[in-house]
């Protein structure tokens, strides 16, 4: 490792010596270069049986830092850098973020990686290679557009491969190729991640903004992260797309046990596949099409298939537990149909409940149901979530197969989400706990020794100051925004979904307006972060954009109030945006309605970062809860069952709470007063309006006066620093359960079994 590091130096002395003015380009593109030859110089991690992690999401975030980390080197690469006049911040921006994911789903799988290969497990990844990702998020007149993001360059962390086998389409085929990436773990060993494209992907098809032809899949196939599904041509492209990708790893996992001399016929033995959330489904079935070519009777297929695939579940909305009409399947991937009809056929005899069909009384194909039907475990990814899935959600298919379901709780990678995105705390919990927390999560709880020691709540406020200041610096070069350093950050980042409810923090916003209006002026100006990407086809979603922007306008422009209360929307939120925002945060905002979040795992990245969670009871908002005590989270709104109640006797009318509160009808008219209207746009002001008052499906509502009540319980409390300073400790020492590397040892143990 030192000879390549003396090559780095070597490297940019020739620049110099070339009379070439060196810049930040040039020292990241050398850095990198060195980089992948000494990862390419690490051994593969093999074991006996190997696990294949699928899915349609990898939400990588930038790799140069993580690498850096693993490989050990990350501080004598800052020395050779600030060596140059640079700074390692400097070299960091000089790279592109993959844009392979849109939130939790992605970010989780990226964790997993890093945690498997750091654990020095036989484990790859296998996804799709988009060209655009989701889209790159702007503003306009207060409203999101979206441009394509084309991030790969010639530095890419990727390898492009070819490959042999093809892709059944229509009366063809279609041809794939391969780009792989190394994930490197801290015992110098990698797996690889493998991102399949289409040969012959065409990216001059995309015309204005994200349009493009979703008819032409021989050449869109791989252009966008969910292409839009708002019409039958995006959702048969979908289809299309999610059977690309599990064709390519299908025959990719063949085709690597042929070369390993695994028997087909114990394949089980030796692979475990987990399927990432419903998208890549229709491995299984592939899976059996290609058993039965090479010669398996249906029933043996099965059996071989059932053994390999696992199932992780991620949502609690019916809406996300996806389903294709039968007649869709048939015309994009009539190969699948006989082994749908016959898997249908085989698990209506085992079970003639109709909740339970893959092929229900409508023609429409439930691809969980394959999943749970076929698969040998289907867990949950946070206790709540699970408990819901057997009682609720899944209960049918749970009294089948009660030895099937099993939870296992989401966790995030320390070493990215403390060590590359903080390394002042990092450094500093590993200095006073003598271990490393990154590599040792458990460490964490010693931190409670310090409970009373005012030096080290002191060292830790001011970790959290300096990380403001870091962060209002890099807005106001990224936004031209100027923001308070000392204010309070109250951070909501995460996708933008009605039952992440952000649309009840922006009721929160105009409650704080109309107060400081009205004279109530806070001790401690407010810094209310946004940060979210809607979906383009989501409506009410772009909606909430438009209201939280339109806030943001308003409050800017009135004397009275940007004193003491800002809004700030990140624009294009990511990993990269996520890492500045959230060890710089105060608030963690977890408002999604009981019962709807899964388990989150923004929550969990706050909490490290001593970031203190305002939360419903939610996902792992209640393990955090239980770890840290009620003195240490601020919780409120209603619980599950509530909710659940109310879904099932219909009984929530989001207007008569409307009616009886003078304060909420105070509050959802302020969205289509005279104010908003003049700085935005009618027709989102009033149908975002209607949604709330007619339907309000996620319950706004019933929370938001108590909502209201907690959160300025929290702000008063803020003001008691040594209180609140013990807060930021108990959190930071409680988090160490939510590592990545304890979730993927417990899935190794109870589903892999590498």
């Amino acid at each position: 490792m030192e000879k390549n590091l003396d090559m780095i130096v070597e490297q940019i002395s020739k620049i110099k010596k070339e009379n070439k003015k060196v810049y930040t380009k040039d020292v990241y593109e050398i850095i990198q270069k060195y980089m992948k030859l000494e990862i390419n110089k690490t051994p593969v991690i093999e074991q006996e049986r190997k696990l294949y992690y699928i899915s349609a999401e990898f939400l990588l975030g930038k790799m140069l830092t993580c690498n850096a980390v693993n490989l050990g080197i990350l501080e004598d690469l800052k020395k050779i850098v600030e060596n140059e006049g640079f700074t390692w911040d400097e070299i960091q921006d000089e790279e592109k973020e993959p844009s392979l994911g849109n939130g939790g789903l992605g970010r989780l799988a990226a964790c997993f990686l890093d945690s498997i290969a750091n654990l020095n497990l036989a484990g790859d990844g296998i996804g799709l290679y988009y060209h655009f990702g989701l889209f790159e998020q702007k503003f306009k007149d207060n409203k999101q557009i979206e441009v394509p993001n084309k991030w790969f360059d010639t530095t890419s962390w990727f390898t492009k491969k070819d490959v042999l086998f093809k892709v059944p389409y229509k009366n063809g085929y279609l041809e794939p190729i391969l780009y792989d990436m190394e994930i490197v773990g801290r015992q110098h060993t990698h797996n690889i991640l493998h991102l399949f494209d289409l040969k012959n992907v065409d990216e001059s098809l995309v015309r204005e903004g994200i349009e493009f032809d979703k008819q032409a899949v021989d050449k869109n196939l791989t252009l966008f992260l969910y292409p839009d599904d708002s019409d039958e041509a995006g959702r048969k492209l979908r289809i299309y797309q999610q059977y690309f990708m599990v064709s390519c790893a299908a025959q990719m996992i063949l085709e690597e046990a042929d070369q390993r001399g695994w028997k087909i016929d114990e394949l089980d033995q030796y692979v475990v596949v987990q399927i990432n959330d419903t998208h890549p489904t229709m491995i299984i079935l592939e899976f059996i099409r290609l058993l039965k070519e090479r010669g398996f009777m249906l029933n043996q297929a099965m059996k071989i298939v059932s053994g390999m695939c696992a199932y992780t579940n991620h949502t609690i909305l019916a809406e996300a537990l996806e389903t294709w009409p039968y007649s869709y399947l048939k015309d994009t991937v009539p190969q699948l149909i006989e082994i749908i009809e016959a898997l249908d056929a085989v698990m209506k005899e085992r079970n003639s409940n109709p909740s339970t069909a893959i092929i229900d009384e409508n023609q429409n194909v439930h691809m969980a149901h394959i999943d749970i039907h076929i698969g040998k475990s289907v867990n949950g990814v946070a206790k709540i979530h699970t408990d819901i899935l057997k009682e609720t959600e899944l209960k049918d298919f749970y009294k089948m197969y009660p030895t099937k379901f099993n939870n296992k709780t989401n966790g995030i990678s320390f070493r990215r989400w403390l060590c590359t995105c903080n390394p002042e705390l990092y450094l500093y919990l590993k200095k006073i706990l003598k271990n490393d927390p990154s590599s040792n999560p458990n460490v964490l709880k010693r931190l409670i020794m310090f409970a009373d020691d005012e030096e080290v709540i002191r060292t830790l406020q001011k970790i959290k100051l300096h990380k403001k200041q870091e962060w209002v610096k890099h807005m106001k070069k990224k936004q031209g925004i100027d923001l308070n350093p000392n204010a309070i950050f109250d951070t909501q980042v995460k996708r933008l979904h009605e039952y992440k409810r952000q649309q009840m923090n922006a009721l929160y916003i105009i409650y704080k307006l109309l107060k400081i209006r009205r004279g109530w002026k806070p001790q401690r100006p407010i810094q209310v972060i946004f940060g979210a990407k809607a979906a383009p086809a989501y409506t009410i979603a772009k909606d909430i954009i438009h209201v939280l922007l339109c806030l943001a306008e308003i409050i800017r422009n009135d004397a009275s109030v940007s004193p003491y209360l800002q809004v700030c929307f990140i624009e294009n939120y990511n990993v990269s945006e996520a890492e500045k925002v959230i060890p710089a945060s105060d608030i963690s905002e977890q408002i999604s309605l009981a019962s709807k979040e899964a388990s989150g795992t923004g929550n969990m990245k706050f909490m490290l970062n001593g970031a203190i969670t305002l939360g419903t009871n939610d996902g792992a908002n209640i393990e955090i809860a239980k770890l840290v005590g009620k003195e240490n989270i601020y919780t409120f709104g209603k619980d599950s069952n509530t909710v659940i109640e109310h879904y099932k006797n219909c009984d929530y009318v989001s207007k008569d709470l409307y009616e009886q509160s003078d304060e909420i009808k105070e509050l959802v008219d302020f969205i289509v007063s005279d104010e908003m209207l003049e700085v935005g746009n009618q027709e989102s002001l009033i149908r975002l309006y209607r949604e709330i008052l007619n339907k309000d499906w996620f319950m706004t509502l019933l929370d938001v006066e108590e909502y209201i009540q907690c959160k300025e319980q929290m702000l008063n409390d803020y003001e008691n620093r040594l209180k609140w300073g013990k807060m930021m400790l108990k959190n930071i020492a409680m988090s160490g359960f939510f590592s990545s590397d304890r979730t993927i040892n417990e899935y190794n143990e109870d589903i892999w079994k590498i």
